[in-house]
């Protein structure tokens, strides 16, 4: 089978992340990964920027971590894709199969309410994944959920409790929801549980990715380095 890390978070571009893209580009592939999508906050999430900056310099701040990851991949033998992470107040949405030109076309996202927002990236090709959708925190004032606005949720996010995952399995199943995993992972090496999705044959590119997906052509899988 053929893994993928669908959620990952590289420094110094995602605020809150802890290892490089080189150092997690190794660590994946000493896992034996074929790729990994690099999932950054976007520019309005937990991004290392200068909220004064015009919307082309964010994007180029948000990018340059994807774009390093590119430069690498081939001698560390490992693929790189490009996702986000968007966010409204705590509420965080994966978006995989929208190009890099895509963003810059579209300067009007930064003010558009995220139903608004969710519909033009899906309408353009996107898939649209809830992130951790039962995550509790103490900066989450109250869960949010979007169920005509995703294409699916994660019922299986590596950071979050049984608990939350569970209840996400529960919310997928009832709206009839794709279901889908990842590790959110911030630290690299450093995080031993991990989770994906995986196929039988190698993924192309972003959009033969969220086809397969869409199609029910992609398998959950979880690992335990520590076992």
């Amino acid at each position: 089978m053929f893994k993928y890390e669908t959620h990952l978070h590289t420094s110094p571009a995602s605020r809150c992340a802890r290892a490089t893209v080189e150092e997690n580009l190794i660590y994946y592939k000493k896992l034996g990964y074929d790729g990994v999508f690099i999932t950054n906050h976007f520019i309005d999430g937990n991004i290392n920027i200068d909220q004064s900056a015009s919307y082309e310099d964010k994007l180029q701040v948000f990018f340059a971590d994807y774009e390093e990851a590119l430069e690498l991949a081939p001698s560390i033998g490992i693929r790189v894709f490009l996702g986000t992470e968007t966010s409204y107040k705590g509420t965080d949405f994966l978006v995989y199969g929208l190009p890099k030109e895509w963003y810059f076309a579209h300067p009007e996202i930064s003010d558009m309410k995220p139903k608004a927002k969710l519909e033009l990236m899906a309408r353009d090709g996107a898939l649209i994944i809830q992130a951790h959708p039962f995550r509790e925190a103490g900066y989450i004032d109250h869960i949010r959920l979007f169920p005509r606005s995703v294409h699916g949720v994660e019922v299986i996010n590596a950071c979050r409790t049984e608990f939350e995952n569970a209840i996400a399995e529960q919310y997928a199943k009832n709206y009839r929801l794709l279901r889908f995993a990842g590790t959110d992972n911030h630290v690299g090496p450093l995080k031993a549980t991990l989770a994906g999705m995986c196929s039988e044959t190698p993924i192309f590119d972003e959009l033969d990715f969220a086809h397969r997906v869409l199609n029910d052509r992609m398998q959950i899988f979880t690992l335990n380095t520590e076992a």
